[in-house]
């Protein structure tokens, strides 16, 4: 595991360039708050290292550990839960709002993202090979897709009028998808929405950190 910046700040965070690693680089840019850059190489096997072992013994990414606390956090959706109630931005004060976010960070934890992981999967990595669980993870994309673009079609953010950690967490997995080629034109509300979220500048250096992800 290598350390690209140490800047000022109690945070330090570990992570690769992948969807769920992208949110926690995001919401921390978006926050503006400084840390400390931990690159675990996955394609390496730093992932399963002893170290890394000791802050999450599922052994994915990302993992923050903020040392002012003493807390360590890992899942990407528990992150941005830690920095919003720790920072009060991004998630809305207002309990209809508030519980919006939540309830669509929870749906992209639970439907989107994984859906989404695995069509990558079976119709990218291995090109469609399986043309059964292709088509099963196709159709069970569509039907995420579908059910946030109904969201969207009334509101500029899954929350309702503020951007949250609901979109950031969305945000991650749909950049990859976009960048391996999924077409995304059937669900217009889903592509204006992910127009406005990559616009922001916070989302376009989140992205490259610790590198950009590609379609290879």
């Amino acid at each position: 595991m290598h350390s690209i910046t140490s800047p000022a700040g109690s945070l330090e965070l570990y992570t690769d360039s992948s969807p769920n690693g992208f949110k926690a680089t995001i919401a921390l840019a978006e926050l503006g708050l400084p840390y400390r850059l931990r690159h675990v190489r996955i394609e390496q096997g730093e992932h399963r290292l002893p170290a890394f072992l000791a802050l999450n013994p599922h052994g994915r990414i990302p993992v923050l550990v903020d040392h002012e606390t003493g807390i360590t956090v890992f899942e990407s959706a528990a992150i941005l839960l830690y920095l919003a109630e720790k920072t009060g931005r991004l998630l809305p004060a207002a309990p209809a709002q508030r519980w919006a976010a939540i309830t669509w960070l929870q749906f992209h934890a639970a439907s989107m993202g994984p859906v989404l992981g695995q069509r990558v999967h079976f119709e990218i990595e291995e090109r469609g090979a399986n043309a059964a669980a292709t088509a099963h993870f196709r159709q069970l994309c569509g039907a995420a897709l579908a059910t946030m673009d109904g969201r969207l079609a009334a509101n500029a953010y899954l929350a309702g009028d503020d951007y949250s950690i609901a979109d950031i967490a969305s945000f991650g997995w749909l950049h990859i998808a976009r960048i391996v080629g999924f077409d995304l034109s059937a669900w217009p509300h889903v592509s204006s929405w992910y127009a406005r979220v990559a616009a922001r500048p916070a989302v376009q250096l989140g992205v490259t950190i610790p590198a950009p992800a590609t379609g290879a």
